[in-house]
């Protein structure tokens, strides 16, 4: 999937294999050692072929042969969730510098010295949308409250069916923009086609949005959706309030996420298996009370770091001499 975003904005690629050793059986150790052998070896001929100034890591196993091969070189980590995996604390002993979204990550790194925090880095063509603008763009009603429901680049089946199972009554309070990723996508169209008409001009539905995400994102009021480390950037560039339903079958970097926005008072955490239940209620009381509503908007805007992709590029471009 990284590798179709990467070449759409026409940026060369080159893949090397990689494979996780934490938490593995016994059997699967010895293939997942000689993988990472050989992305060492595929490592080292990209380096003598590209001669880098600088490495710059954001994480996850594939970036450790990299850092191995490359230790020699200066290197710059970006810790994009507030808890730092078990990879990203191993590449962090390899890294001159470690770059993280919220001070709070701080706490999982013994060299502190090395610390910056410059906030999750946001596509600069995101801030061009206001609401105004946004709405026109999706086809949605200026009077009339927007909830946003996505759960990722490759969607969330709990998340999408939890909306499925309250759609009509959610219609009829809100318009909806649904981004369902492309597994449940067939479901969401059949489902979309049994509305009665004027359901359909209140949902807007989309397998993946590219350009148009920060459309999306500017035209909701409300956002449901999963804790990822982009809920960090994203939802307070806009002051969004969220729901944030953690995904519970991984570790728990989406957990500590949530709760972050949580204790800052610009969000609510909901556990996966209670969303389809409490969907309908949260809504109800957070569009019904714009008092609260706007609290919650005005604590996520506060978080907002909208240079933080410049302040990664000044490290870097330090740390390279470039």
């Amino acid at each position: 999937m990284e590798s179709e975003l990467v070449k759409r904005h026409e940026i060369p690629y080159a893949s090397i294999p990689a494979a996780g050793l934490h938490g593995v059986g016994l059997r699967t150790l010895p293939k997942n050692l000689s993988k990472l052998a050989r992305g060492v070896s595929a490592s080292r001929k990209i380096l003598r072929e590209f001669k880098p100034d600088a490495l710059f890591f954001t994480g996850g196993y594939v970036a450790v042969p990299m850092a191995l091969a490359g230790w020699r070189t200066p290197s710059l980590l970006y810790v994009p969730d507030i808890e730092p995996g078990l990879a990203l604390k191993s590449l962090a002993w390899f890294a001159e510098k470690i770059t993280v979204t919220t001070p709070t990550s701080s706490v999982y790194f013994s060299r502190k010295d090395r610390i910056v925090t410059t906030g999750y880095p946001t596509r600069s063509n995101l801030s061009q949308w206001d609401k105004a603008t946004a709405r026109k763009k999706l086809g949605l009603k200026k009077d009339k409250p927007v909830l946003l429901v996505f759960g990722g680049s490759k969607g969330a089946r709990s998340i999408n069916n939890a909306l499925l199972d309250n759609l009509p009554a959610l219609l009829k309070q809100t318009q909806i923009v649904h981004i369902s990723g492309k597994l449940d996508w067939e479901t969401v169209q059949n489902t979309r086609n049994d509305l009665a008409p004027k359901q359909v001009e209140n949902y807007r539905v989309f397998d993946y949005l590219h350009e148009e995400m920060g459309a999306a994102l500017a035209s909701a009021d409300l956002v449901v959706s999963r804790a990822g480390a982009s809920s960090l950037g994203e939802f307070p560039l806009f002051g969004l309030p969220a729901v944030l339903v953690p995904y519970p079958y991984a570790w728990r970097y989406q957990k500590v996420n949530a709760e972050y926005l949580q204790e800052k008072s610009a969000a609510i955490m909901v556990r996966d298996e209670n969303l389809s239940a409490r969907l309908l209620s949260l809504v109800d009381e957070l569009l019904g009370n714009s008092q609260k509503l706007d609290a919650m908007q005005i604590a996520m805007k506060k978080l907002a770091r909208p240079n933080a992709a410049e302040n990664i590029a000044a490290e870097l471009l330090a740390l390279g001499r470039i």
